[in-house]
């Protein structure tokens, strides 16, 4: 995508959707010895994702999976809008924008092929995959981070909203 269309397409940004794991979290799972699911999450993406709802873009997680840390980070976050356990993150999509989520100019960001359905969701117009994303979500993606999911990505992607909306 060239510069000028990706440009414009920043500028309307009204939303933005995103996994968890592998984008906001190395993609590890690290269970301690009584059970408890770990994650780490990079204080870079949560002081970004401020930035951007201070901004007034709007923020939703989706995961396929189900994790008192999400529910933690989030909470942390302030991000009203958290879907687990989802297979279709598309239809996820759907259900957000039926509860208030905006419904046009939205950034979808993903890693890995279940990502795919938020990517061709007609109210997404801006694709975002980090590094080390799997070879066809790049392929698909507009823009790819230079860092690796759990890196600090959502820095990257504010830096991107925010040198066209200053």
């Amino acid at each position: 995508m060239n510069t000028i269309h990706l440009n414009r397409i920043c500028s309307n940004i009204t939303g933005i959707v995103s996994d968890i794991d592998g984008v906001l979290t190395s993609g590890e799972i690290i269970y301690s010895s009584s059970g408890i699911e770990l994650k780490s999450f990079n204080v870079k993406d949560g002081s970004s994702i401020v930035r951007l709802k201070n901004k007034g873009i709007d923020f939703a997680l989706i995961s396929g999976r189900e994790s008192v840390a999400n529910q933690l980070r989030a909470k942390e976050l302030g991000i009203k809008h958290l879907y687990e356990n989802i297979s279709d993150k598309g239809t996820a999509l759907d259900e957000l924008i039926k509860n208030g989520f905006p419904s046009e100019n939205i950034c979808a960001i993903g890693d890995d092929i279940q990502d795919l359905s938020l990517y061709r969701h007609s109210c997404v117009t801006l694709k975002i995959t980090v590094r080390d994303g799997h070879p066809r979500v790049i392929k698909e993606a507009d823009f790819v981070t230079d860092r690796k999911g759990g890196e600090g990505i959502m820095l990257e992607v504010c830096e991107l909203l925010n040198s066209v909306n200053q």
